[in-house]
């Protein structure tokens, strides 16, 4: 690499680049409400990355000074052969990467979490926004609430440290919160609370769903002692103790509170579309670059041309006479 191609990645608002969000599918085992119509459309498979591509891309944003990456899908677990690239991938772990992670349903884990954990991964979120069954089956559609504690607690027997991810939803979740913390916390799992997000058409009227994380926590601060604390995880969640319970509550607010100030991340696609901020339509191609050479100096300066026009934050808006505020739905930039 030419020196221009071994510097860190640094954006114009200064923020150094060090956690890369990799999509390696946009297929899921489910259809929850807020994230996808029912009757998606995916895209064919022959214009899906490689494995092999997706592990070239990756590595060469480590080399850039990526320290965390993380594979998301749709579920990326129902990615044929998924687990060779995350084989492949840890070989990057105590090197130039602290982290190798995942963002998963839940619902594959109790295949493949022993496998997950003697490969490196030390933590994974899993998104789960009820403890009802049967709201679970009406949000997820398609979702098994039994295969997902399953997979849960193989998890928890492999040793993983496991972090729920949960949606907050007006007239659907708000109800039950607090039991998703006392369950959360009882477990020894993180919990961290996330606002609806105006991506891709689904079907609903989100104005509908949307649920402000500032009134959950007016609501929560009536029964439970919430202390700031600093610590951070790579991501955009502010977190909180949680007297009562001794555990960390983080909140994910891109609609309340804009978080964009300390945005260390990016995002590819299954494509190899780079989209170097979640609320915004700019993005750049990798996958024409890497394909055309052998080697890695045209996927560098393609990388080093996005980071250069990475944005100082999105545009998210919800309301009822708003259009979604990007066409891609979440399962395509990767959750």
């Amino acid at each position: 690499m030419t020196d221009d191609h071994a510097a860190n990645l640094v954006d114009p608002f200064g923020r150094a680049i060090t956690y890369l969000r990799v999509s390696v599918t946009d297929r899921c085992d489910f259809r929850c409400t807020y994230c996808m119509a029912e009757d998606m459309t995916f895209l064919p498979r022959k214009n899906l990355l490689t494995l092999e591509e997706i592990d070239r891309l990756s590595s060469a944003f480590i080399q850039r000074g990526v320290r965390k990456l993380r594979l998301t899908g749709g579920e990326p677990l129902v990615r044929r052969n998924v687990m060779s690239l995350i084989e492949s991938l840890s070989r990057h772990l105590g090197g130039g990467l602290d982290e190798l992670t995942l963002t998963t349903n839940g619902s594959q884990l109790y295949r493949f979490a022993d496998q997950l954990a003697d490969l490196g991964v030390k933590r994974i979120n899993v998104s789960l926004d009820t403890l009802d069954a049967a709201k679970f089956s009406v949000l997820t559609r398609w979702g098994d609430f039994n295969q997902v504690m399953r997979g849960i607690d193989a998890a928890a027997r492999a040793g993983l440290k496991i972090k729920i991810n949960a949606v907050a939803l007006r007239d659907m979740n708000e109800d039950e919160i607090e039991d998703l913390l006392r369950w959360a916390h009882g477990r020894g799992f993180d919990l961290t609370l996330i606002e609806t997000m105006p991506l891709g058409d689904v079907g609903t009227d989100r104005t509908d769903q949307y649920l402000p994380l500032s009134l959950v926590r007016a609501r929560l601060s009536q029964h439970f002692a919430l202390e700031d604390i600093p610590d951070r995880t790579g991501g955009p969640a502010r977190y909180v103790r949680v007297r009562e319970t001794g555990g960390r509550l983080g909140f994910i607010t891109p609609m309340t509170h804009n978080f964009c100030e300390s945005c260390n991340r990016v995002r590819v696609t299954c494509t190899g579309t780079l989209y170097m901020c979640l609320g915004q339509e700019d993005s750049a191609d990798l996958r024409e670059p890497m394909r055309a050479s052998d080697s890695d100096e045209l996927l560098h300066a393609a990388i080093n041309n996005a980071i250069a026009r990475k944005p100082k934050g999105h545009d998210f808006v919800i309301d009822r006479d708003s259009a979604p505020a990007v066409t891609r739905h979440m399962s395509a930039t990767g959750g």
